[in-house]
């Protein structure tokens, strides 16, 4: 399922085109990035996310993204990859909110929800800008950038000081979504959980089609479905359909690890499942709380 625009549909998950995008130069490839997501009348949000999209320096960081992804045989991490983190990560947030947890933003600044969605949109879209330069420490890399762009990119949103706090706390979560990053507050988890949550097939179409049939690649590829849901006993539910048992390294090793140590720890109930019988049955299912 691709990308689109508005919630996800179902509360499913979106994925990257499994085709993948086509090659073109510079400007044509820029020219196609436009990152969309449900606004629910949060006008910051709307400017914030208006101000990126029309950012040629943004949008071909995205693009080098990328490309370097490519080169090392990687999955995708082109601005598809950073609608699905926005668009699953707005959507953690608005559950955790409903549920009565409350982010940094509100509780520690006395700010509101909604600012809390723009720190979220700001970790979602720049999280990856630093691949644009190198793989390796890339979470530190993307801080610099970010740090020069976001002052302009919110200038039509937030005065100072507000403006700085804003950013802080954007860097915070880009920084936090490392695999050690230990982040603080609710906003720089929940980046760091919807990073993690793209993990569906097409997160695996690049290495598998250039015969690289790693771990990483294999057990994405066995993922067919996410779902997210508000949960019965905990505030979240993630539902993981796989058509393989090597789907539950991504669950086990990729996304548990993204939720230990976080403020969404003992918030998430993990669900995953595998569905059909093309396989011999290892595993009927696995729950992580």
């Amino acid at each position: 399922m691709a990308a689109v625009e508005g919630e996800p549909n179902g509360d499913q998950v979106p994925a990257p085109q499994a085709e993948g995008p086509p090659r073109k130069p510079p400007g044509e490839a820029v020219a196609e990035a436009r990152v969309r997501a449900p606004s629910r009348g949060n006008r910051k949000l709307e400017q914030f996310l208006e101000a990126v999209n029309s950012d040629d320096r943004v949008r071909a960081w995205w693009y080098m993204a990328q490309v370097n992804a490519e080169r090392l045989g990687m999955s995708d991490h082109s601005w598809v990859h950073v609608q699905v983190v926005l668009n699953v990560a707005l959507r953690l947030l608005r559950l955790l909110d409903r549920a009565g947890e409350e982010p940094a933003m509100v509780c520690d600044h006395g700010m509101s929800q909604r600012d809390a969605e723009v720190v979220v949109a700001g970790g979602a879209l720049l999280h990856d800008i630093g691949m644009s330069i190198h793989r390796s420490e890339h979470e530190s890399y993307s801080l610099f950038l970010a740090e020069a762009e976001l002052a302009r990119l919110l200038e039509g949103c937030y005065s100072e000081p507000a403006r700085s706090v804003v950013i802080a706390e954007i860097l915070h979560a880009i920084i936090g979504h490392r695999r050690r990053g230990a982040p603080y507050t609710l906003e720089a988890g929940v980046v760091r959980v919807a990073d993690a949550l793209d993990m569906a097939q097409g997160r695996s179409r690049l290495p598998i089609e250039a015969g690289q049939e790693g771990i990483h690649s294999i057990s994405a590829a066995a993922i067919d479905e996410i779902r997210i849901s508000a949960g019965e006993e905990l505030p979240l539910r993630v539902e993981i359909e796989m058509n393989n048992s090597a789907g539950i390294f991504q669950v086990d090793d990729l996304l548990a690890t993204k939720i230990r140590g976080t403020p969404l720890e003992g918030k998430v109930e993990v669900v995953a499942e595998v569905e059909g019988e093309t396989e011999k049955r290892l595993l009927s299912g696995f729950r992580l709380a």
